[in-house]
Parts: structure tokens; sequence; C-alpha cells
């Protein structure tokens, strides 16, 4: 018995040594652009402040069977999409996906994504070399046609602290 609440003991304060370093994280204007009928994959954007030097390093959403994070850029007059491990967030800066050249893809949607509903993403998000944190995140579904966040709009928010 002894063992079992030094083992608890010791657990609890792993969990809570590395939940302090954490730090807060913030998302704001998450969205996702509607599909048409057939389309089996849609793209997501946001933008992400860590208090601390972080790395989103991984999403999924229960509308898609996988939610990869890419990079586009321009090469020889074409857009080239490419998939990444993760996406850097300096301290204190930031980050709009779709401004930096990133976003996440979510393919292999269950059902076409109507504008007006919302879209639930949990990101990964590492903090220096912790493991990384959840965050639930609802984005909302914007026109077809949208091509990135009105600047009037605060969009979803989400908070959260370790």
């Amino acid at each position: 018995m002894k063992n079992l609440i030094k083992s608890c003991g010791l657990l609890a304060a792993m969990l809570l040594s590395s939940g302090a370093c954490a730090g807060d994280i913030s998302v704001e204007d998450a969205w996702v652009r509607a599909t048409v009928p057939g389309q089996d994959a849609a793209m997501a954007d946001m933008r992400i402040t860590s208090k601390q030097s972080a790395s989103l390093v991984g999403a999924s959403s229960s509308v898609a069977k996988i939610v990869e994070i890419h990079s586009m850029s321009h090469e020889n007059g074409m857009m080239k999409m490419r998939e990444v491990k993760s996406v850097e967030l300096p301290a204190g800066r930031r980050v709009g996906l779709g401004e930096s050249g990133y976003h996440l893809m979510l393919i292999g949607l269950k059902a076409p994504l109507k504008a007006g509903d919302s879209v639930p993403l949990t990101l990964r998000i590492r903090v220096g070399k912790s493991e990384p944190v959840e965050l639930e995140v609802q984005a909302g579904v914007r026109p077809l046609t949208e091509t990135r966040a009105p600047p009037q709009e605060t969009g979803h928010m989400h908070h959260h602290q370790h």
C-alpha cells in the first residue's frame, strides 16, 4: 500500500510539473471552408499564440479520417502543398496559419461541411520538450468563397492553462 501511495504521489508530481511549464496557449479565428458534395478534403485556418516557445505538432477531428499540417509555397510559378511535422509558435507572437503559409487539411471528410456549422478540432501543441497538450477548438464553417478571416471578426477563442 505504501508503494502505491508513493507511486501515485510521484505520478501526480510529474503531471503537475509538466503542466506548469506548458504555459498559456490561445487559439483565435479558427475556421474551415465549406465543401461541395463529393469533396473529401477541406482547409482549416486559425491564429495561435503561446506565451512560451511551442510547436503545433498535430491535430485531429471527428469529421475527418485524418488531419495533416500542410505548408504552401510558390515554386517555379506553381503552388506546392506539402505535409510538415510541425509549425513553430514563437513565444508571445501570434501565428496566423494562413498568413504564414500553413494550414490544416481535413482529409477523408465524413460529410460535406456547410456554412454556419461548426467543426470540432483537437490541436496537439508541444511546449519545450514536454509531452504535447491537447486543445479543443470549435472552428466555424465559412462559405466556400471565403479566402481569409474578416478583420473585424474575433471568431472562436480558447485559452488553455497549465
